[in-house]
């Protein structure tokens, strides 16, 4: 079932990672948490780092019911040993997993962005999401079994909560095992990074992600290559594209760079106006990353004299060369690229009209294909 309000450790458009079983195409990853689990020098401080959208929530949660569900390594039983597990997998009619599923499993806690006195979803997570940690390790320790934390975002920390779970895995309660999820582990404190150990995920093969959006239940485009070039291999940056047209604003916005330098003015504007429009947020976002995609691969066609494959538009990889030949063109593009991404995001943090915003982009994107001539 998938949630019609999306939690924010949740893609919008697709399951909550806790409802997923299957992890598609992180199999050293897997790997490498077993055998710390089967060599019984589980550490107590995980860090999940890579990509957004490539697996982490999916694998805390996994490692989650996979430590509640499973027996200790050292525990023989009665009569002998038990082989080591060699998946982590655990059956869905385990009763760990059903109340995984429910959110009424006494052993996880789960640490977000909260709502703050308004009601209103916090852009942070703050000192008191960590110290309510202190009631649920004191209230699961009754039982003596094991307790899992996943924090989802660890980025999403602000400084005093930072420090809070930075003093929970210098003294970790016995027991206990944190799971931090990271898209951007250079934005943790580096005491913090030393205190737990890494586990990296990649991104997707297109194979893997074709399988992954199946499972997700979404619905493939009908040219999945510009999808999984758009995507970059991460499963969350694709359902967002599906959900949001992100192929087809692609598309326009090389059909608008095939015109350049000359510009289609009514296609600027058009483009600029679908990013005003009420209730358009999302899709405005999404546009300014797309667009930086764009300059990316203009850069990297100009640096290397060849256009990414798979292109990601009809007619991408000719336009990419007409406009960024060499190498000299991609340092341009590449200078290009990181100043309007400072002018669009310095546009949205002022609340600055959208359409605004995007024309005056155009704009400097203009002036680069003309002097890059």
């Amino acid at each position: 079932m998938i949630n019609e309000t999306p939690t924010p450790d949740q893609v919008p458009g697709a399951p909550h990672p806790r409802e997923t079983h299957r992890l598609i195409g992180q199999d050293a990853a897997e790997q490498a948490f077993l055998t710390a689990f089967n060599s019984e020098r589980l550490h107590h401080g995980w860090l999940l780092t890579g990509p957004r959208g490539v697996g982490k929530a999916t694998l805390a949660w996994r490692i989650a019911r996979f430590l509640l569900a499973t027996e200790d390594a050292q525990n023989d039983g009665l009569f002998g040993g038990t082989s080591a597990p060699t998946t982590l997998d655990i059956d869905p009619d385990h009763a760990v997993a059903h109340r995984v599923r429910a959110g009424a499993e006494p052993g996880l806690a789960v640490v977000t962005r909260s709502l703050n006195d308004k009601e209103k979803l916090r852009n942070e997570i703050v000192v008191e999401d960590i110290r309510r940690l202190s009631r649920f390790f004191g209230l699961s320790a009754a039982d003596g079994g094991r307790r899992v934390v996943i924090v989802d975002a660890a980025d999403e920390m602000n400084v005093n909560a930072a420090n809070a779970l930075l003093k929970m895995l210098e003294e970790p309660p016995a027991r206990t095992t944190l799971l931090l999820i990271s898209h951007q582990p250079s934005r943790l404190l580096p005491t913090i990074r030393s205190r737990c150990r890494t586990l990296r995920l990649a991104p997707l093969s297109p194979a893997d992600m074709a399988a992954a959006l199946a499972q997700a239940g979404a619905e493939l485009p009908p040219n999945p290559d510009h999808l999984s070039a758009l995507a970059s291999g991460s499963v969350g940056d694709a359902v967002r594209l599906i959900n949001l047209g992100g192929l087809e604003i692609y598309a326009e916005l090389i059909g608008l760079l095939a015109t350049l330098p000359g510009l289609d003015r009514q296609r600027a504007l058009v483009l600029a106006e679908a990013a005003a429009q009420r209730g358009a947020s999302e899709r405005f976002d999404l546009l300014l990353n797309l667009i930086d995609i764009a300059l990316s691969r203009l850069a990297l066609t100009g640096a290397t004299g060849t256009p990414p494959s798979p292109e990601a538009a009809p007619n991408e990889a000719e336009t990419l060369v007409r406009l960024s030949a060499s190498p000299q063109k991609a340092r341009q593009w590449a200078q290009t690229a990181a100043n309007i991404t400072a002018r669009a995001r310095h546009g949205q943090s002022v609340n600055l009209d959208p359409a605004a915003v995007v024309l005056d982009t155009v704009f400097k994107i203009q002036e680069t294909a003309g002097t890059s001539r």
